[in-house]
């Protein structure tokens, strides 16, 4: 979910430049985390972040994410699954999120999870390569700043490169 059809590290630099009076981009992070560009005495402030109650719920969509899993839930049996064990807080969150955003995808098809080696499918779509490692189906590494010098996997740049992939 976070960073394939959600926006994460924009509200998380959002609010961190907001609160340390900072000046850090997406560009920033190329090949790195937000926690490797901060110091470390404001790593507690970006938890504190992900915990809160309003994160998950007002992150953007990223773009063409509605339309393609629209079309692709016509032609495929989809399922959104999120490594919501991190941050239990942001169960009700990221549920309300997908309701508002991603109606046409039904909660039996959302997976609450820690470790997405549980979901037996053909596909997992994530930016983060430690989960595609684990899954046993192809993994589908979607481009984040933090995962820009991983190799191993097919990589899409956006949605419109995964439309073209199955549509």
């Amino acid at each position: 979910m976070d960073e394939v059809i959600a926006d994460a590290v924009a509200e998380h630099i959002l609010r961190y430049n907001r609160d340390h009076d900072a000046k850090i981009t997406k560009d920033d992070l190329h090949g790195k985390w937000l926690w490797d560009v901060v110091s470390l005495d404001h790593h507690p402030a970006l938890e504190a972040y992900l915990r809160s109650e309003d994160f998950f719920e007002v992150l953007d969509v990223m773009p063409d994410a509605q339309r393609v899993l629209e079309a692709l839930q016509r032609k495929y049996e989809v399922f959104i699954a999120t490594a919501a064990m991190e941050f239990p807080t942001s169960f009700m969150p990221k549920y309300r999120w997908l309701e508002r955003h991603f109606p046409f995808i039904p909660p039996s098809h959302v997976v609450f999870c820690g470790n997405k080696s549980i979901i037996h499918a053909d596909y997992l779509i994530d930016d983060n390569p430690r989960q595609l490692r684990l899954f046993s189906g192809e993994g589908i590494l979607f481009d984040s700043p933090h995962n820009v010098a991983v190799t191993g996997f097919r990589r899409v740049k956006n949605w419109r490169e995964v439309e073209a992939m199955f549509l």
